[in-house]
């Protein structure tokens, strides 16, 4: 069973930058694509970025609109490692940041909440003011 691991969140200044991790354990781990989401209280969850895995399918990645030019996905696809670099941070981006993998037959749109199957608990990102 995959089990996804978040770490780096913390309390930053109005910004500052902040780096994510994800890690993936718990047998063979071969997804479509993974990504980054948040939910700040009250509020849906909100896609960030996803990626495609593997350069096989492309290398393709999304970014959503609140993230283009401020944040920065990489993969580490030897460690089954992936990352968030979060900067400019403004006190709006405050939220539960989670990392999120698709199953391996999934093949479509990186930006569906519906599309990956496995995520992790959640880090917390403060952004003071």
């Amino acid at each position: 069973q995959v089990q996804l691991v978040e770490s780096g969140g913390g309390l930053v200044p109005a910004g500052g930058s902040l780096r994510l991790s994800c890690a993936a354990s718990g047998g063979a781990f071969s997804p479509y694509a993974v990504g980054w989401f948040r939910q700040a209280p009250g509020t849906e969850r909100e896609f960030l970025v996803g990626m495609t895995w593997s350069d096989w399918y492309g290398g393709s990645s999304f970014h959503a609109d609140s993230a283009k030019g401020r944040f920065i996905m990489s993969i580490d696809n030897a460690r089954n490692t992936w990352n968030l670099l979060l900067t400019s941070l403004k006190p709006e981006d405050t939220a539960v940041y989670s990392c999120a993998a698709t199953s391996p037959e999934y093949f479509g749109s990186l930006n569906r909440l519906d599309a990956y199957r496995y995520w992790g608990q959640g880090t917390q990102v403060t952004v003071s003011s």
